[in-house]
């Protein structure tokens, strides 16, 4: 978690910020912005539930578990709580289903903190560009066998840039992505360990579509961070018009979806962390005085 004081806390002090996501997710985010004065509100839109053909995932993490990958790719946070499920299953923990000779890659800071939490070492990430695009900046051409565990509806540009540098990829749906809240029988439940998952505070509210809609059409909401893409198109069917509440976008791949659906950005963190959200927020309202 980044020190407070690396930002200027006047710029935020005041400004309520909704964050797009369950309350367990959005705390990291919302403990930074608590530290700098602003007031976060949670506002879960997606949720996830386990794979439907659990066949092919299990088949996918047998064949891990026997050596027969020379990578596994983890592309987001999702994923690495179903690595946990599926070990718990199994009667083992997460580094139990990847060999030695295996090698992980995350394509973020946090996908990487997250899994090192859950004892995976990570071999690969991209430090300047923490996206999918910048691991397959990195990546090595060559054939090398891939497990790429992904959501549903993930977007083809990781699975296609790994093959276009050589590498024969197995994708393969390990969760599915659906709107707040999932199906209790199927959701996906695996805790992250607290060393990625801050303690409840008690101090971030978490609103209902319908109230967050009141408080963006009073004005009394400054800002919403689109956590995702899914959860753009989400923000597009529940919270419109935003009025003068400003759309944060995550990342560029989030700032693409939101624009394909008419909404403006009106700005997009470099880093897909906490970090890089507030200093997005911070260039929105550099040259605006604090509410009142």
């Amino acid at each position: 978690m980044p020190r407070p004081d690396l930002h200027v806390p006047s710029r935020l002090a005041g400004r309520r910020v909704l964050i797009t996501r369950s309350a367990d997710r959005a705390r990291p985010l919302a403990a930074l912005l608590h530290s700098l004065g602003a007031a976060p509100l949670v506002l879960p839109l997606i949720d996830f539930e386990r794979a439907r053909d659990q066949d092919s995932l299990d088949s996918a993490l047998d064949r891990l578990a026997a050596g027969g990958f020379d990578w596994l790719v983890i592309s987001s946070i999702t994923s690495a709580r179903v690595l946990l499920e599926k070990a718990a299953e199994r009667g083992t923990t997460p580094a139990g289903l990847v060999p030695p000779a295996t090698r992980v890659a995350a394509i973020g800071p946090s996908s990487q903190q997250v899994l090192e939490a859950i004892g995976l070492s990570v071999h690969r990430a991209p430090s300047d560009r923490q996206s999918a695009e910048g691991l397959v900046e990195l990546w090595d051409a060559g054939a090398a066998q891939v497990l790429l565990p992904q959501a549903d509806i993930a977007a083809p540009g990781l699975r296609e840039g790994l093959a276009s540098k050589g590498a024969k990829v197995t994708s393969v749906v390990a969760y599915h992505t659906v709107d707040y809240p999932a199906r209790e029988e199927v959701r996906l439940k695996a805790e992250l360990p607290p060393a990625v998952v801050l303690s409840d505070d008690g101090l971030t509210p978490t609103l209902s579509p319908d109230e967050a809609r009141s408080g963006i059409g009073a004005g009394t909401v400054d800002a919403v961070v689109a956590a995702s893409p899914s959860a753009a198109r989400r923000i597009a069917q529940t919270l419109l018009p935003l009025g003068r509440c400003r759309l944060i976008a995550i990342g560029r791949p989030t700032a693409a979806e939101a624009s394909r659906l008419g909404l403006t950005v009106a700005a997009t963190a470099n880093e897909p962390t906490p970090d890089g959200i507030v200093a997005a927020l911070e260039s929105v309202f550099a040259y605006e005085g604090n509410p009142q």
